[in-house]
C-alpha cells in the first residue's frame, strides 16, 4: 500500500471542519511547589468538538447523565 503526499493549502473553514469532526481533547495538570509546600494545583480538560461527536464518545466512557430524564 503506497502512501501520497499531497501537498495542497488546506483552508482555515476545512481545518474547523476537521477538528470539530474528529474532536480534540487537552488534558491539562499543573503544580506549582515551593520548599515542599504546594503553593497552587491546576488541573483542566478541555474538550473541542461538535456536539454530535462528543456525546458519541463521551458515552462511550460514562459522561453522561440521566439528569434530563425525570424519575418515575
Amino acid at each position: 500500500m503506497a502512501v501520497e503526499k499531497v501537498n495542497s493549502s488546506s483552508s482555515l473553514a476545512e481545518v474547523i471542519d476537521r477538528i470539530l469532526d474528529k474532536g480534540v481533547v487537552i488534558d491539562l495538570w499543573v503544580r506549582v511547589s515551593l520548599v515542599g509546600i504546594e503553593l497552587i494545583a491546576i488541573e483542566a480538560r478541555i474538550v473541542l468538538a461538535s456536539v454530535e461527536t462528543y456525546l458519541k464518545y463521551a458515552e462511550a466512557v460514562g459522561l453522561t447523565t440521566q439528569a434530563a430524564v425525570p424519575a418515575v
